[in-house]
């Protein structure tokens, strides 16, 4: 049986729109601690400009804190060109672009269409692999937009294609407000199959409507090799709803594979301290 490799974005993804500020000391510890419980690839922080995404600011000091540590990939995100030279001044091991299949998606959220996007992060992408830095790709809204409604598999394999063209390693398949259901994830997991193939996808799967687990199994399933997940699944996207639930939680995922057999090499008991510490500094009820 195939392993899983399991993709933390929490101390980004999960972090990114909380209320509550934490320090870099705090994000670097949580980074510590999921590399403690065995966490390997984790998305540490955002290139982000810090006075829009305060939640991000001091990236740079986050990576150099955790500089010690051996992950098989600390991953950062850019926006744009000026992102990725921060990323590099700052010693990035890995850097990740993003784009929405929906076009206006990508206006409201980064101010650029679609086509101008995937020219803006073709560029970031070529600077990056030319420094030597690999480049991870997130393909957003695939299943629905807040702005535009449903989203089909005709607009995500073509932005999944140019992803992978212009040099991304894997690319992340997100359901960015959580309306996908399991049907919905296997055609689309088969149509990106049949284009690109399945070696360097993986799935971003958010539990809006409770479905982030059987989703992220669903594609697992069918030969996806990786998925992202959010420790204590925090995290979400602003557009998808006042009280909506973020990203499928780690420690969910990582349970669900041991009860099927497919464990992944995770302390799941530290994974739960970990969740319960950091949603305490969020000043979170713990799950």
């Amino acid at each position: 049986m195939s392993t899983i490799r399991i993709v933390e974005v929490g101390p980004r993804d999960g972090l990114q729109n909380e209320r509550r500020v934490l320090g870099h000391q705090t994000r670097a510890e949580l980074v510590r601690r999921l590399a403690a419980a065995g966490l390997r690839e984790i998305e540490v922080g955002s290139m982000v400009r810090p006075d829009l995404v305060p939640q991000l600011a001091d990236t740079d000091r986050v990576l150099a804190d955790v500089a010690d540590l051996s992950l098989d990939r600390s991953i950062v995100l850019v926006p744009n060109r000026r992102g990725l030279e921060r990323a590099l001044e700052a010693g990035a091991p890995a850097v990740a672009v993003f784009a929405a299949a929906s076009d206006t998606f990508n206006r409201r959220n980064i101010g650029r269409s679609t086509e101008d996007a995937l020219a803006e992060f073709a560029a970031v992408a070529a600077a990056a692999l030319a420094a030597g830095v690999p480049v991870r790709g997130y393909a957003s809204t695939i299943f629905g937009c807040p702005f535009e409604g449903a989203v089909t598999s005709a607009q995500v394999v073509p932005l999944v294609e140019a992803m992978l063209e212009m040099g991304c390693y894997e690319v992340s398949l997100g359901d960015t407000i959580g309306v996908g259901t399991p049907e919905q994830t296997h055609l689309l997991v088969e149509d990106v199959a049949r284009a690109v193939g399945l070696e360097r996808i993986a799935v971003h799967m958010h539990d809006t409507q409770g479905r982030g687990l059987i989703n992220t199994l669903t594609a697992l399933d069918l030969g996806v090799p990786a998925a992202d997940t959010s420790v204590g699944g925090l995290g979400g996207c602003p557009f998808a709803g006042e009280g909506a639930t973020g990203n499928l939680a780690t420690e969910s995922l990582v349970a669900a594979l041991a009860q099927r057999g497919q464990a992944v090499d995770v302390d799941l008991a530290a994974l739960t301290d970990t969740a319960d510490w950091i949603l305490r500094e969020l000043a979170h009820d713990p799950t």
